[in-house]
């Protein structure tokens, strides 16, 4: 097995975890450009450690994004994958493919009163903040409770009422131990996106649900976000 370095490694460290489930990793790269190092180590991580416990090694290939996704990329992805020597578990799941499922659970978020329509620009956004947050400056809660046009706009969650909704949440890292979600440091975050079905938060929590994924294994630039998902897990059951 490779080593592992500073890659940071949610959930359980047997070949089953407490439910008796097979541990399985997943790889999701955005077809964004083509991979480099940090994508193949962290596809390696993922790979090994699913090996190592028996598990399996799923590639999701996250292709939403439609003003940046470029499909002609896609077969490029998966052979250099194969060049190292990774082999996966079944077939490459595309999120292009996903599209209803992500509909489903923001209609399921919104029948819970959780999000919201809000029409504001990035740019407005920005000018209208007092804090900062992990994915940069947080949203001050400009059309939360107001009467805003719905076509066209994107949905944000209402953060307050989702964590009084979902109660106290924890996991599990490896390296870390245990974590306290504590997913209001992101603010009332976008979940259905004006430019893309659903942003990357909903995706891959709804994506990592229906492949069973029991080994999340993620850098450190995006260690935040599993507060996030804990949450979506929790409010999508």
């Amino acid at each position: 097995m490779r080593a592992l370095g500073a890659s940071s490694l949610a959930s359980l460290r047997n070949p089953q975890d407490k439910r008796g489930v097979m541990v399985r990793t997943r790889f999701a790269p955005s077809p964004n450009g083509l991979l480099h190092l940090g994508h193949a180590y962290a596809a390696v991580v993922a790979h090994d450690l699913a090996r190592a416990r028996g598990g399996e090694f799923l590639v999701r290939i996250e292709d939403i994004d439609g003003t940046r996704s470029r499909p002609e990329l896609i077969p490029e992805i998966l052979a250099d994958l194969k060049w190292l020597g990774l082999n996966w578990d079944g077939a490459v799941l595309h999120q292009s493919s996903r599209l209803a499922a992500y509909a489903a659970a923001g209609e399921r978020l919104k029948a819970l009163g959780l999000l919201y329509p809000c029409q504001c620009t990035r740019s407005e956004v920005v000018a209208a903040a007092h804090e900062v947050g992990p994915d940069g400056p947080l949203y001050p809660g400009t059309c939360r409770g107001h009467a805003v046009d719905p076509d066209g706009a994107a949905w944000r969650l209402d953060m307050a009422k989702a964590t009084a909704l979902a109660g106290p949440l924890a996991w599990s890292d490896e390296r870390a131990g245990i974590q306290q979600a504590s997913p209001e440091i992101f603010g009332d975050i976008v979940l259905l996106r004006k430019e893309a079905p659903a942003s990357y938060h909903l995706a891959a929590t709804v994506d990592d649900a229906m492949q069973g994924i029991t080994l999340v294994t993620r850098g450190q630039d995006l260690f935040e976000s599993t507060r996030v998902h804990r949450l979506l897990q929790a409010l999508l059951d």
